[in-house]
């Protein structure tokens, strides 16, 4: 990795779009043993943080109606809306579950109330979600809906490069989502942006091992996809959960934070389905609008500036006290450099 580093004389821009990713190289201070010239860069990989400021909102208002009971994997519960977090709701009308099971068990355990599970991830957990819905159709559970903020990650590396930033050289691509749509599916970011690929898992060695080659196919100027976390993820990943995910999803226009409209990059719950779609079940329209907090997560998850280039990183934006997702989230970028990256600048 040095030497090809040192030949190809310039700065190497590599983003690793996989939140868990972020946090393991935060974490096992993975930027310390690299070369100087190659620069990380974290991507919009985090589920919580990608979501639309506007999911949020509609969220808030759901979590205040009493004929409704929200279900949510916990991080969401914190992120802050226009009118505060969910987390105030919780234990009334904001349930915090930890399967897409948990939600159906839920709607069953509460009929005179509409269950909303709160569907946010990308090809990596929707899966569960198809798994669910098809049970609750089966199931004939008319108090169960689904909020689907589901995303997909090759429209938002499209729109990242085609209208972000394309000052990016290769991509760290993530393993958990490579195992479900394989390692071949980022060809076309390959073939239609000449940037190398590399699939890697997330222990410190296989992550620098994924940045050396890299490294590798750069010097050698090779656009190709490849993957060095070869126990998990196949070329065409898992077709049995690809299936799925046809058959109970439609690809729909979707907003993202700080991507904003991409074209089919939102999954949808196709007509067959629809009436476990919350919005029509509640007749709630979404009006998509930008954070007006001042919070840039937006740029951060674009790699355009790092944490602390916001004004209200380590200010008002605290995990204790948090402004906006990135913070939030487990897997968020600020929440990684608060943790790990301060004790770098002998805080």
């Amino acid at each position: 990795m040095d030497a090809a580093c040192e030949r190809l004389d310039r700065q190497i821009n590599i983003m690793e779009v996989c939140g868990t990713h972020t946090v393991a190289i935060f974490r096992n201070g993975v930027k310390t043993f690299i070369p100087k010239r190659l620069n990380l860069i974290s991507g919009p990989g985090c589920p919580v943080c990608v979501t639309d400021q506007s999911y949020i909102d509609i969220c808030l208002d759901i979590a205040k109606r009493d004929d409704c009971l929200i279900a949510t994997y916990g991080d969401m519960i914190r992120v802050p809306g226009k009118s505060g977090a969910m987390e105030k709701h919780r234990g009334r009308n904001v349930k915090v579950i930890f399967s897409a099971e948990d939600a159906l068990l839920l709607a069953k355990e509460n009929p005179s109330k509409t269950v909303v599970l709160l569907a946010v991830g990308f090809e990596t957990t929707a899966p569960a979600t198809a798994v669910v819905v098809k049970e609750a159709a089966e199931q004939g559970l008319e108090n169960f809906c689904v909020y689907s903020g589901h995303k997909l990650v090759i429209p938002a590396m499209r729109a990242l490069l085609s209208e972000k930033n394309d000052n990016i050289d290769a991509f760290l691509c993530p393993g958990h989502v490579s195992v479900i749509i394989g390692y071949g599916a980022f060809r076309e970011i390959a073939d239609d942006y000449r940037k190398p690929c590399v699939v890697a898992g997330f222990e410190p060695m296989q992550i620098i091992e994924g940045l050396a080659e890299i490294c590798r196919l750069l010097e050698e100027g090779k656009t190709e996809v490849t993957s060095i976390y070869t126990a998990v993820v196949t070329e065409k990943g898992n077709e049995k959960a690809q299936a799925l995910l046809r058959e109970v999803f439609d690809a729909a226009d979707g907003y993202w934070r700080g991507l904003g409209r991409i074209k089919k990059s939102t999954l949808k719950l196709k007509k067959k389905y629809e009436r476990f779609d919350a919005l029509k079940k509640l007749g709630i329209e979404e009006h998509p609008h930008e954070d007006e907090s001042g919070c840039r997560c937006g740029e951060v998850l674009c790699g355009l500036i790092e944490p602390p280039q916001c004004g209200l990183f380590e200010n008002r934006c605290t995990p204790e006290s948090p402004v906006g997702p990135c913070m939030v989230s487990g897997e968020g970028t600020c929440a990684a450099w608060y943790k790990y990256g301060r004790k770098k600048r002998g805080q």
